[in-house]
């Protein structure tokens, strides 16, 4: 026991040199597996995702992780798992429902393609969820990297990862200087070899847990990493630097007109999106882009004859606002509008209802259509009569 412990102490101790060419000697590989399981033990997060082996629940948790904070997804998790709790529930249930549950998280493909997988496990794996990578990466919304979390926090399968995170922690250990979009292959390379086969659930939420708390992107904390005696960007004093950032494109920004329609009988026009592209099957305010030299009303009048094929009056402005998607801003100049003649049809979208202010909550809409629903409702209040 005594030599043990003497062995473990002098690994503990010991400085790693790792290169940059992404082959790691094997005992370079056994210390830092050593040393980053240890501190996961001390230091990992105690995630909700993390107290089960069920691979719907995790599934569920990978998807929602994807390009967002854990703090904003663990209560969309916990309402989801409440509302759906197994992989039938949710193959069974209306798209709807799905988009309303998901409401507030963006990138809504997510959810859909999650549907659909429920629907495909049902339909090909008699409700089980598969254990064989071909099987989980062939499912919509599922690429290796969701795959490998699912696989190895379920199964304890060796199948390794390489989400933002993981990406960042690799590139300074092996200190990579050129872009990571360059560098795929060779980082794929590097989390394959590093990768614990007889821990690789504990070792892939460890790495991902040392991206997010410990190898930030702009302040990393290297006294608090168990890899910093063994990164060659913290051992240059490259570790701010890396990884190395590509020039973006400045982000469009589109002016939108929209149109809250109201009939005689004070219910208001929404339709719903096609499914396929952005914000697919989200319900909306119709509206559109306000072409060059056109005012907010007239852009209004001509989407919404072109998209429901009816006549509008634009009456009074209820709010302007701002939102940001991933690629491109946009602004949105929200006018009152008053239905003048025509019978609604679908001609751009996929559906359209007459809902009354109160019945706008059971419908899935994106943020920004959220805030607008917010503004309505203000604008209502302040309308009522006092007692």
């Amino acid at each position: 026991m005594k030599r043990v412990s003497t062995e473990r102490q002098r690994i503990s101790n010991s400085t790693v040199s790792v290169d940059s060419s992404g082959d790691l000697p094997s005992f370079v590989v056994a210390i830092l597996r050593q040393r980053l399981l240890q501190w996961y033990g001390a230091r990992g997060r105690d995630l909700p995702w993390r107290r089960t082996r069920d691979p719907y629940a995790i599934w569920i948790s990978e998807v929602m992780l994807q390009q967002t904070q854990v703090k904003t997804v663990i209560p969309y998790y916990t309402r989801w798992l409440e509302a759906l709790p197994a992989i039938a529930d949710l193959a069974a249930a209306d798209q709807t429902q799905v988009l309303k549950l998901w409401q507030g998280l963006g990138y809504y493909a997510r959810a859909r393609n999650l549907h659909q997988a429920a629907q495909q496990v049902m339909e090909q794996h008699q409700g089980m969820f598969p254990s064989t990578l071909p099987e989980v990466v062939a499912l919509p919304g599922i690429g290796r990297t969701t795959a490998g979390g699912i696989l190895s926090a379920a199964f304890n399968q060796p199948v390794s990862i390489l989400d933002g995170n993981v990406k960042r922690v690799l590139t300074r250990l092996i200190a990579l200087e050129r872009p990571v979009k360059k560098a795929s292959k060779l980082l794929w390379q590097t989390s394959d070899q590093l990768l614990d086969p007889v821990q690789p659930g504990a070792f892939n939420q460890a790495l991902m847990d040392l991206g997010a708390t410990v190898c930030l992107p702009r302040t990393p904390d290297c006294g608090a990493c168990p890899w910093s005696d063994s990164c060659r960007a913290f051992q240059q004093g490259m570790q701010n630097e890396l990884p190395i950032r590509e020039e973006k494109a400045p982000i469009p920004h589109k002016v939108i007109g929209v149109a809250v329609i109201w009939n005689d009988a004070g219910q208001i026009l929404i339709d719903r999106r096609p499914q396929s592209g952005l914000l697919g099957g989200l319900w909306e305010f119709p509206g559109g882009k306000i072409e060059p030299g056109e005012t907010v009303e007239e852009c209004i009048r001509r989407e919404i004859q072109e998209e429901l094929g009816i006549e509008v009056e634009v009456g009074d402005r209820l709010i302007s606002l701002d939102h940001a998607y991933s690629h491109f801003r946009v602004t949105l100049n929200v006018h009152h509008c008053r239905h003048v003649s025509g019978d609604p049809q679908p001609i751009e979208c996929d559906e359209i209802r007459w809902v009354t202010l109160a019945e706008l909550d059971q419908y899935p809409f994106p943020a920004a259509n959220v805030q607008i629903i917010d503004a309505l409702k203000q604008n209502a209040i302040r309308r009522s009569p006092k007692d």
